[in-house]
C-alpha cells in the first residue's frame, strides 16, 4: 500500500482510477497554492500598515533631489530678488547682510519644525499640522494666514509678470498677465512632477543670469556706495527678507516627493544656503553700483548701464524668478486646500489661482503694495509665529 504525503493509499491499476488520483493530486496542489497566496497577501498587508505609520516612507510623486532643491530654491527666489536690493538700500550693505543672515537662521529653524511635524504625520500639510497641535482654531488660523499670503503673492506675481511681458514683447500689461497666468497655472494643475522638471530647468537658467548680471555690475561697483548705515529701514528689510526666504508651504509636498525625512532635511539646508548666498551677492552688487539710488525693481537699473541689452536681461530675471515662485506657492496652497478643506483637486486649483487673477483684472495692480501686504500679514504668522507656537505646544504636551 503506497504512502503519499503521509497518507496510505491503495495502488491504482485502472485508467479510471489513475484519472481520479490525478484529479485529487491537482486539487491538493491548488489548495496549497491558495494557502500560500493567502499567507503572502497577509504579509503584504502587514507591510503596508507599517509603511503608513512610519515617519520616513510615504507615498511619493517620484521627484529627485535636484528637482526638490529646484522647487525649494525656486519658491524662495521670486519677487524678493526684485525688492530686496531696494529694501537694502534703505539701511546700507552691512546691516542688510546682518538682517538677511539672521532671518535665514530663524526661517531655517521654523522650516525644520514644519518638516518634523509633517514627517510625523505622514506628509500632512501645514494647516493639518496646526490643527493637530493647536486645535481647530489653530488649524483655521494657519489656513487663513497661508491663504492670505498665497493670494497676495500670486496677485503680485501676476501684476509683475504683466509688466515684464509688456516690456519684453511689446504687448499690453493685461495681455501679458493673462498669457503668464494661463501657462503657469497649467503647470500647477499638472502637479509636483511637472513643477519639479519645469523649475529645475528654469533654476539653472536663472542661476546663469544671476552670474551674468553680477559680472555686468562689477565694473561699475564702488565700495563707498554701499558703506553707510541707516537703521530707519530695518523693519522694511526684515519684512522683505521674511517674504524672500519663505518656502514652508511647499515643504510637505517636497517631503512626500522625496519620501525621506533625512534627505529632505539636507535639501532644506542647501536651499536656504543657496538662496541666501544668491540674495546676498545680488543685493551687494546693486548697492555697490547704485547705493541709495537703487531702483524699486532692482533689475531695471541695468537699462541705465547697458541700454537695450540691459533691459532684456533685466526682465528675463524677474520672468524666471517670479514664474518659479508662482508655481511653488500655488502648488502648496492647492495641496493645502485639498487636504484641510477636503476639496477635490480641480476645485482646490480653481480657488488657488482664479481669485487673484479676477482681482488683478478688476484693477488692483500695484506690485509693491500687494507684496508688502502679503509679507506683513500671512508670512510672519504662517512661517514664524505659528510654527514656534506648535513647537511649544508639543513640548509642553510631552
Amino acid at each position: 500500500m503506497p504512502v503519499s504525503d503521509g497518507v496510505p493509499r491503495k495502488k491504482v491499476t485502472t485508467s479510471h482510477g489513475r484519472y481520479y488520483a490525478e484529479r485529487q493530486a491537482l486539487a491538493r496542489r491548488k489548495k496549497l497554492r491558495r494557502k500560500a497566496a493567502l499567507i503572502q497577501l497577509m504579509r503584504k498587508r502587514k507591510c503596508a500598515v507599517a509603511l503608513r505609520t512610519t515617519t520616513i516612507r510615504v507615498e511619493k510623486a517620484r521627484i529627485s533631489k535636484n528637482e526638490a532643491l529646484a522647487i525649494l530654491v525656486g519658491t524662495q527666489i521670486g519677487a524678493g530678488v526684485l525688492g530686496l536690493p531696494y529694501a537694502a538700500s534703505k539701511v546700507g550693505l552691512v546691516p542688510a547682510l546682518g538682517v538677511l543672515t539672521g532671518v535665514m537662521l530663524l526661517m531655517l529653524a521654523t522650516a525644520f519644525i514644519v518638516l518634523r511635524f509633517s514627517a510625523e504625520m505622514n506628509g500632512a500639510q501645514m494647516s493639518t499640522i496646526a490643527q493637530r497641535t493647536l486645535g481647530k482654531a489653530g488649524g483655521w488660523l494657519m489656513y487663513l494666514s497661508i491663504f492670505i499670503m498665497s493670494f497676495g503673492a500670486i496677485l503680485a506675481y501676476i501684476a509683475g509678470m504683466g509688466s515684464v511681458f509688456a516690456s519684453l514683447f511689446g504687448v499690453s500689461d493685461t495681455i501679458g498677465a493673462a498669457v503668464f497666468w494661463v501657462l503657469a497655472s497649467f503647470v500647477v494643475y499638472r502637479g509636483l512632477e511637472a513643477s519639479g522638471r519645469t523649475e529645475l530647468i528654469m533654476s539653472y537658467i536663472m542661476l546663469a543670469l544671476f552670474i551674468g548680471v553680477t559680472l555686468m555690475l562689477v565694473p561699475h561697483a564702488e565700495l563707498e556706495n554701499g558703506l553707510y548705515t541707516d537703521l530707519g529701514g530695518l523693519l522694511s528689510i526684515t519684512g522683505v527678507a521674511i517674504f524672500a526666504l519663505g518656502c514652508h508651504t511647499i515643504i510637505p509636498d517636497v517631503y512626500k516627493g522625496l519620501g525621506s525625512y533625512e534627505e529632505t532635511k539636507k535639501v532644506l539646508v542647501l536651499a536656504f544656503l543657496i538662496s541666501t548666498a544668491i540674495y546676498a551677492v545680488f543685493m551687494a552688487a546693486f548697492l555697490l553700483v547704485f547705493g541709495r539710488e537703487t531702483p524699486e525693481i532692482a533689475t531695471q537699473g541695468l537699462e541705465l548701464l547697458y541700454g537695450h541689452l540691459g533691459r532684456v536681461i533685466g526682465n528675463l530675471i524677474p520672468l524666471l524668478a517670479i514664474t518659479t515662485s508662482y508655481i511653488g506657492i500655488a502648488l502648496a496652497q492647492q495641496s493645502n486646500t485639498e487636504e484641510f478643506v477636503k476639496l477635490r483637486k480641480p476645485v482646490a486649483w480653481a480657488l488657488t489661482v482664479v481669485p487673484p487673477a479676477l482681482v488683478y483684472f478688476a484693477g488692483v495692480r500695484n506690485f509693491a503694495d500687494v507684496l508688502a501686504f502679503a509679507g506683513d500679514t500671512g508670512d510672519m504668522l504662517a512661517f514664524i509665529v505659528l510654527p514656534i507656537l506648535m513647537w511649544l505646544a508639543a513640548k509642553l504636551r510631552r
